[in-house]
This record gives structure tokens, sequence and C-alpha cells, in this order.
């Protein structure tokens, strides 16, 4: 089976989508698929891996969603494509957010594959949708089968879009971050209290909450660190910086991008996890990482993150956008060892169904089945036409 991957972002830029197809494809090609990414990057100074297509290396950054989004703009993208498609002739191609343009449209267009689309986004209200209907249709229309991450993005899509589908959610490589033998981050690791945030300074992330309950937390406990890991620039980083120096906390630490070697043993030096975003969460993956870490976690009662969190089992789930839950949550389960100890165990618990291992498995299955639902459509297709030809050419009597 030859498959390919398509993303509509910049690749490989951090991201749930970016971190989506990088895992799905690693877990294909260890299983021996043959498997291609199809993508735009504006990467230049490491060379991307061997089997990613690039189409263009003009991207430019556009808000979404409470976010930035960055895609490519080149028109010769288009020809590209249609080249792509030609010469790898894909059995399969997995459009991730297919309405996203202008690549997977343009893909979906051209592909005579079995198009799947898998769907990430959430938004509490579906007005841009419903406006955009009539030029959506058409890719909605080229899909063979579609997968949402949760059933969160399952509502919000199916109110528009309805039809068929598979629910088949995100995944995490349990074992990078469940790892025993990872090693704390040193210069943290002097038995000081470590919160843990993990991405964007966007506004839809929270983080201006967290910070804002900070001074409250190191009230209750002086010595609490607040240790920031992301994508962000110096421009994200600057208003919390001075936020920071105007109330005196020198215990908040802006470590920005790490590799994804790193990563886990940031969560690893961590002693809690806080998940402060206020919405347009389709799914909680750090979450899962950081259960997968063992860390407790105090995250926001929205939809996307109460699908994998229960509220005093894996964590606390507090109010979004509301800094006093949030400070009284972390500082109630900073007083508690035992009650982290317990939500740690319950977390690992939770994380290891989502490893990537069993995800690619639903995956691969959904594949199959479409691929035999095409391959019964032609043979009853053809049959049809030999039947038919056997009518009107038949010498008359």
């Amino acid at each position: 089976m030859k498959i390919a991957l398509v993303t509509p972002y910049d690749y490989p830029y951090p991201g749930g989508v970016t971190e989506h197809i990088m895992q799905l494809d690693r877990e294909f090609r260890r299983r021996g698929y043959d498997t291609r990414i199809i993508a735009a990057s504006s990467q230049d100074k490491e060379p991307l891996q061997d089997n990613v297509i690039k189409v263009s290396g003009a991207v430019r950054t556009f808000p979404f969603s409470g976010s930035n989004v960055r895609v490519p703009i080149a028109p010769q993208v288009y020809r590209r494509v249609k080249k792509i498609l030609r010469e790898e002739k894909f059995d399969v191609v997995h459009a991730h957010e297919p309405a996203a343009p202008p690549l997977c449209p343009i893909v979906l267009r051209h592909s005579h594959a079995v198009n799947i689309g898998t769907f990430h986004a959430y938004r509490e209200t579906n007005t841009v949708y419903q406006m955009a209907r009539p030029l959506l249709r058409p890719v909605y229309n080229k899909l063979d089968g579609r997968i949402f991450v949760s059933q969160a993005v399952r509502d919000f899509t199916l109110a528009q879009f309805p039809g068929d589908f598979r629910i088949i959610p995100n995944g995490i490589d349990f074992q990078r971050f469940a790892n025993p033998a990872l090693e704390p981050i040193e210069r943290f690791n002097d038995g000081r209290p470590n919160i843990l945030f993990v991405g964007r300074l966007d506004k839809r992330k929270g983080f201006h909450h967290l910070i804002r309950a900070f001074p409250f937390i190191k009230q209750a406990f002086p010595d609490a660190r607040l240790i920031v890991v992301g994508a962000y620039d110096d421009g994200d980083k600057a208003p919390f910086i001075r936020y920071a120096r105007r109330h005196h906390l020198r215990s908040v630490h802006f470590v920005g991008y790490v590799s994804r070697e790193m990563l886990p043993r940031y969560y690893r030096t961590a002693h809690l996890f806080c998940a402060p975003s206020t919405g347009f969460e389709s799914f909680g993956i750090v979450l899962l990482e950081a259960m997968a870490a063992g860390l407790p976690i105090v995250a926001s009662d929205i939809a996307g993150y109460r699908l994998v969190l229960t509220h005093d089992r894996q964590g606390m789930l507090v109010p979004p956008e509301d800094s006093d839950a949030i400070a009284h949550a972390v500082t109630a389960l900073l007083a508690a060892p035992s009650a982290r100890l317990r939500m740690a165990e319950q977390g690992r618990c939770t994380a290891v169904q989502y490893d990537w291992r069993h995800i690619a498995d639903q995956v691969l299955a959904y594949y199959q089945e479409l691929l035999s639902t095409r391959r019964e459509v032609a043979k009853r297709a053809s049959f049809s036409r030999r039947v038919w030809r056997r009518i009107v050419l038949a010498p008359s009597e």
C-alpha cells in the first residue's frame, strides 16, 4: 500500500497536526508501508527526511481559530501537486485538515486514490463553516472516508457536513515520555516545585491566565518555579517578561523551543503540568504526554480536555480564563503529594491507551475497509458494463 500524508501547514514546524503526521508516518514505515509526506516547508538549513515531497518553500502566517497557521502561498503548488500525483500513483491519500487551503483541496481535487480526511480543528461556533459551506462542499465530496480526532470535532463538523465517519483519536509515543531512564534537566533538578507549561504563547493557550495565577502560587510556595516550553519567539514572550518583572517574579523561566529528544526530560523535571487553554482545543495531546510522564495536571474545563482527563482522577479541571481557580488548584496539589501520586498512576493508565501503535492499527483498518469498498464498487461496475455489452451487442434472433 502506498500512502500519501498531506499537511496544509509548514512542515516540520511544531504543531499538533505536524506531530500527528510525523508519528503516523513513523509507525506506518516501521510496519513496512511506503509513505510520502506532501507538504510545504520553509526549512532550508537542514534537509527534510527522505520521504517528504516539498511543494513550496514560500510560507506565510495567518490567524485562525485563536492561533496562527503557516501555509503555502506559491502559485506553483497547483502544477507541482498534479505532477506528484501523476508520478507517485498513491493507493491512499490522507489529507489532514482537508478543507485548509490551499494544499489539501488541490490534492483532493486531482487525486484518484482512496481519499481520507482527518479533521483536527474545533471551534465553539461554526459561523465560518456556515459561510464557507458552498466552497467547502466540493472538497468534502472528494472524500471516501472521514476521521475525527474527537467527538467534539465530530459534533462541530457534522452540523454542517453530515455523512459517514470514524472517530480515531490523536496518539502519543507513550514510551518516549514514560521511559524511566529519562534524566531531569539539571539546572531545574534542585528539589524546588516545578510547574510546567508546554505550548505556544497564542491567546487561546491561556498562558496569560497562568502567569497571573503565579504570584498567588508563590505566596503559598515561595520556592515554586514556572517553566515555559514552546515554539514562541521574543515578541511572543515580551509582554509576559514585562509582567514578571513588574511583579518581581524571578522564578519564571522562558525556555522556548526544545527538540523532540529534550521535551520528555522537561516533563520528567516537573512536579505538576498546567494547561490553561481557553478553548478551540479538539484534543489534549499535551495532557496525554504529561500523563505518560507521570505528572498530575491542572487544566481548563473545555471540551477537548474533558475527553482525556476526568476531574480528580488524572488531575483537576478548572473554569477557563480563571486565574484564581488555577492558583487554588495548583497550590492544593502541591500541598498534597499523595494526591499527586494517585493522579500520576491513573494518568499513566489512561495515556498508554493512546500509544501510536493502537492508533495506527485503527487508521490502517479504516484504510483497508475503504480500499475493499472501492474494489467492490469497481467489480460491480465492471460486471454491469460486461452485462450491458452482452445485451447491446448480442446478435438479434
